[in-house]
């Protein structure tokens, strides 16, 4: 078989294998759009050990080294580009209401005008487009980086990192669960301001290792406060 399947790339597989099926469970009529958070979250709980991980292999070759950042960013733009923007339609033919949270429901896209629809749609494919983008001019500038520093770790990024979005929206349906508002405009507000940031030549500070962990816990909070309402909160 063609490919690698050592432990160094486990972590990648596992993150395309969960992003697919958060894909999957969105836009199924049994799925929803908090089970794609799930997987979305458990993808950035990859993408944050993937590269430790295959860096532990001291005798890798150049081909596994390329193969990895290959797989590393096709993933990514599966799991942070597409997935997000699942999710958004998803919530756009869902509908939940908890007997704790009765006003909490989305907006249904049967609802609205034909412009609105479209804007809407437009927004959420345009964000898979700006995710692409930006994977792919990383690629680039790290390749350049690579041949001229001759290595080490870079110490900023220029536009904002496609993972950032394994943070930003599940904070996002979490505000709507105790927001009595309806968030699902708000949501494709921040698709259409992050998609922009990956794309921006704005200087993002990489995180440390402190703030990396930092971000892990956040994410395990989410992840937990999303579990507690599944499994505590009972649909009428």
């Amino acid at each position: 078989m063609i490919g690698f399947y050592d432990y160094t790339v486990v972590l990648t597989y596992l993150s395309m294998l969960s992003a697919t099926t958060g894909i999957m469970l969105c836009l199924n009529d049994i799925g929803h759009p908090y089970l794609g958070m799930f997987f979305l979250m458990f993808c950035g709980l990859c993408d944050a050990f993937d590269g430790k991980v295959a860096r532990t292999k001291k005798n890798r070759t150049e081909q596994m080294k390329q193969f990895g950042i290959q797989i590393d960013s096709l993933s990514d733009l599966v799991a942070f580009g597409v997935l997000p923007a699942c999710i958004g339609i998803a919530m756009l033919r869902s509908s939940i209401e908890f007997s704790i949270f009765p006003d909490f429901k989305f907006l249904h896209l049967a609802d609205k005008t034909t412009i609105i629809k479209i804007i809407l749609t437009a927004i959420a494919i345009l964000y898979a487009l700006a995710a692409m983008i930006r994977l792919a001019f990383f690629n680039v500038l790290e390749e350049e980086r690579q041949k001229t520093e001759g290595g080490g770790v870079n110490k900023t990024y220029l536009g904002l990192p496609v993972t950032s979005a394994a943070l930003v929206f599940p904070t996002i349906l979490l505000v709507h669960i105790f927001c009595k508002a309806d968030l699902t405009i708000l949501y494709f507000v921040f698709l259409a301001i992050v998609g922009f940031l990956f794309i921006s030549r704005i200087q993002f500070k990489k995180p440390t290792t402190k703030g990396v962990l930092i971000m892990i816990a956040i994410g395990l909070v989410e992840a937990a406060a999303l579990a507690w309402i599944f499994i505590v909160m009972k649909k009428q």
